[in-house]
């Protein structure tokens, strides 16, 4: 409960700024935008940007936490089919040993 309110706290301290910066840049401006034109007060228009941006950023990035969750999802599915059915399973056996082959290092060994 107290994260709840240091939160709204900070909150409440970012809205009285903001507030603040919107009212000491009151000046009208042009603004165009795809053919649309208008006037608004300068904070306002560059609020409006910054949040614009943050959607740019945040769009794209929600849509792959979405795409990496369902393929983490798929994993832990096929993960737990695979642990359930161990018979499904394929068995990997390990390779037999070669006797008659040199070791990796290049060393010879002498065989009697």
């Amino acid at each position: 409960m107290g994260g709840a309110w240091v939160g709204l706290a900070l909150g409440a301290v970012v809205l009285v700024l903001l507030l603040v910066f919107i009212l000491e840049n009151g000046n009208n401006v042009d603004i165009g935008f795809f053919g649309a034109h208008g006037h608004m007060p300068l904070g306002v228009a560059l609020l409006l940007a910054a949040a614009l941006g943050v959607l740019l950023v945040v769009i794209p990035g929600t849509g792959r936490i979405i795409q990496l969750r369902r393929t983490a999802r798929r994993h832990r599915k096929s993960d737990a089919k695979a642990a359930a059915d161990p018979a499904s399973a394929a068995p990997q056996a390990a390779a037999p040993p070669q006797p008659d082959s040199a070791p990796a290092d290049g060393t010879v060994v002498n065989r009697q």
